[in-house]
């Protein structure tokens, strides 16, 4: 192990909850840090500096959304994971477009929580400098050549297919969505029929079964992910190196 743990933020009123991520954070090497409440959770961020904050929407003293929005309009860049229980569209999409980066449903698996909190500390570092090529799988995007290949095939896009693409792989791992791909595209009066449309045709060309889709992912009524890129083969598989 190298460096000081990964410091973790756990927002969430339930101790059994609590416990639950404590000792199966901890057992992944990350330093864990708890608040049961918003004014816990504001004093900890503060003064413990998270590197990632896992935050339940349902806190007793201020609704997290709140919470994650005061956080993102006093310039907090931290990633932030949502975990609820709710599993209504309307607050998952609240949730990500006030700043979250990711969002896992209760119940939920250890396994699922820990993947997606590496893709978020991950991605959060390499939005400091976009690699020149995005690889994940067989597909590759050349981001300065603007040149995509599927098993050193390449497939010829059209500008709106490519820009689609592109977004989504500046995010991998990342659920965007409908809005926000359609404001990054077209502009915020667009429809969300044309980004289906083309969804669907770059499916098409990239997937080997468009209908059971390995890159592309569709989250039901919130919007796309794009599978995360792959880790460099000198990139540790521990906590500490993201």
């Amino acid at each position: 192990m190298t460096g000081s743990p990964v410091k973790i933020l756990v927002v969430d009123d339930e101790p059994p909850i609590r416990k639950l991520l404590r000792v199966g954070l901890t057992a992944q090497g990350y330093d864990v840090h708890e608040a049961p409440d918003a004014a816990t959770a504001r004093a900890l961020a503060s003064e413990v500096g998270p590197d990632l904050i896992v935050l339940d929407l349902g806190l007793p003293d201020t609704p997290g959304h709140a919470l994650l929005g005061e956080w993102r309009e006093q310039g907090l860049t931290t990633p932030v994971v949502i975990l609820s229980s709710r599993t209504d569209e309307g607050g998952i999409v609240k949730a990500l477009e006030t700043g979250a980066d990711d969002y896992v449903t209760k119940p939920f698996g250890m396994n699922e929580l820990g993947a997606r909190i590496r893709v978020a500390l991950r991605h959060r570092l390499q939005q400091q400098g976009e690699k020149a090529v995005f690889r994940t799988g067989g597909l590759s995007i050349d981001l300065v050549k603007r040149i995509v290949k599927v098993d050193e095939r390449e497939i010829r896009l059209s500008p709106k297919e490519y820009d689609i693409l592109r977004v989504l792989a500046q995010y991998s791992g990342k659920v965007l969505t409908h809005q926000f791909m359609l404001k990054q595209i077209w502009g915020p009066a667009a429809d969300v029929q044309y980004l289906r449309v083309y969804v669907r045709q770059l499916r098409q060309k990239i997937e080997a079964a468009p209908d059971q889709p390995q890159y592309i992912t569709t989250e039901t009524g919130v919007g796309y992910r794009l599978r995360e890129a792959d880790l460099p083969a000198t990139e540790s598989a521990s906590p500490e190196s993201r």
